[in-house]
């Protein structure tokens, strides 16, 4: 058996004197100025305490386990330098104490060293300048509150004569307090009623001049919009502005200015806007309890002419214009009005709907005239005297005798068809033409004898036994 040789070491070389003390001042148990750095190998950790890998050796242990031959000790000498004891490279080491090197400081207000060590801004906004306050402004001395002493009747005497001296011409009484009130009265009053009214009607027409010049300029605004193009906007501008006048009790700004549109939205084509606005003029008609007139009559009348033949809008307005009508001279609406429907209708060749519209008129010979086109465009030969005997009865059925004449003479002198007379070919001619002359006698035996001779003519239309009856 083999023995084993044992070497035996030199004990470890001892420290004294100054060598000693340098040696353990350097490698104190110094706590680490970083919180989240381990400590150095020199601060006391458990025997057997195995270093995690994360956290690499530091300076200290490398130079004390390479370079000294006791364990955890350095050389004398060495310089010690903060990172080597954990701090980053960048940081500088805290001056303050070893004893508080490792809690938070005043200055840092809980922040950590790190943010603590930086070194503060080279540049900082300079502060703003104040401006220095203007002076305060001397306040204005109060017033004195007592009053005035008053006058000396001598001297109330001497400055009452000397303005009365002024206004006053030699040789004419002093002014009285009825005389200075009578200065204070305005000169329309001083003038008397006639030029207090004269007054009042240029206030007035100033104020229409002003309204219309106003009418005009947004008359013009929304032209130009329908110009562009721009309807619907155009539209809606319209009917703003005629609820707005509406709400200002100015009726008849609404109706021209809904009337001018509506003629706008006419010439371009606008048919339902155009109706549309066509309504609210009569609206404003009925609102503002206009009475009838011939122009206005003739605006509607205009406007109807305009409107669609076929569209439904137009029936409405008919019917809604008649009723407005009514309030004047007639139970079914203003004969001017009819008449002037009716001559529209004729001209767009709508005879059935103007012969209705001409028998609730005065006018006979139109009806006439109307009524011989009729016939010689979609009647027959045969039919000349039924086409004027069905409008005469009619009108006499209207207690229209007058027109009722006028229709039966115009008709018989203009038709190419009928010869003159009377009497007549056409039986039922002579019919009419008797009629007539029994109803301006007032006799029930003549009409009875006439319906019993000529009762194989009113055969030939059933409507004329219920017209005769």
């Amino acid at each position: 058996m083999r023995e084993t040789q044992r070497v035996e070491r030199p004990p470890p070389p001892t420290l004294s004197g100054r060598g000693l003390r340098v040696a353990s001042r350097a490698c104190a148990p110094t706590p680490c100025a970083s919180p989240w750095r381990r400590p150095c190998a020199s601060s006391p950790r458990a025997p057997g305490a195995d270093v995690s890998p994360r956290f690499p050796r530091t300076t200290c242990e490398q130079s004390a386990a390479g370079s000294s031959a006791v364990p955890g000790l350095r050389a004398a000498g060495t310089p010690v330098k903060g990172w080597e004891h954990g701090l980053p490279r960048k940081a500088s080491v805290s001056r303050r104490p070893q004893s508080l090197r490792g809690a938070p400081s005043r200055r840092t207000h809980g922040r950590t060293a790190h943010a603590a060590l930086r070194p503060p801004p080279l540049w900082r906004r300079p502060a703003p300048r104040r401006r220095p306050r203007p002076p305060p402004s001397p306040r204005p001395a109060p017033r004195s509150r007592a009053r005035p002493r008053p006058a000396s009747p001598a001297a109330r005497g001497s400055s009452r004569a000397t303005v009365e001296g002024i206004r006053r011409p030699p040789g004419r009484k002093p002014r009285g307090a009825a005389d200075r009130a009578c200065d204070s009265v305005s000169p329309a009053r001083s003038a008397g009623p006639m030029a207090a009214a004269a007054m009042a009607e240029q206030e007035s027409a100033r104020n229409g001049a002003r309204n219309r010049g106003g009418v005009q300029r947004v008359e013009g605004k929304l032209r130009a919009s329908v110009e562009k193009g721009d309807y619907y906007e155009a539209h809606q501008m319209y009917r703003t502005l005629f609820f707005r006048y509406m709400a200002q009790s100015k009726h008849a700004e609404a109706r021209e200015l809904m009337c001018s549109g509506a003629l706008l939205f006419f010439s371009h084509g606008q048919q339902n806007s155009a109706a549309d606005l066509s309504m609210l003029v009569l609206e404003s008609l009925e609102k503002a309890e206009v009475e009838v007139a011939d122009e206005l009559l003739e605006s509607l009348a205009k406007l109807f002419s305009l409107m669609d033949p076929n569209s439904p809008e137009r029936v409405a307005f008919v019917s809604r214009a008649l009723k407005w009508s009514s309030g004047g001279s007639g139970k079914l609406g203003h004969p001017r009005l009819h008449q002037l429907l009716a001559l529209t209708l004729w001209k767009e060749q709508n005879y059935c709907e103007s012969r209705y519209h001409f028998l609730h008129s005065s006018d006979g010979e139109g009806c006439a005239n109307m009524l011989v086109e009729y016939s010689t465009a979609r009647g027959f030969r045969s039919e000349v005297d039924m086409f004027v005997a069905q409008a005469v009865l009619q009108f006499l059925c209207l207690k229209n005798k007058s027109s009722a004449s006028v229709v039966f003479t115009t008709y018989t002198q203009k038709h190419p068809s009928i010869e003159g007379g009377p009497p007549f070919v056409q039986p039922l001619l002579n019919f009419i033409w008797f009629l007539l002359l029994a109803v301006d006698g007032g006799k029930l035996t003549v009409f009875t004898v006439l319906c019993e001779q000529y009762q194989p003519s009113l055969r030939r239309d059933p409507m004329y036994n219920e017209g005769t009856s």
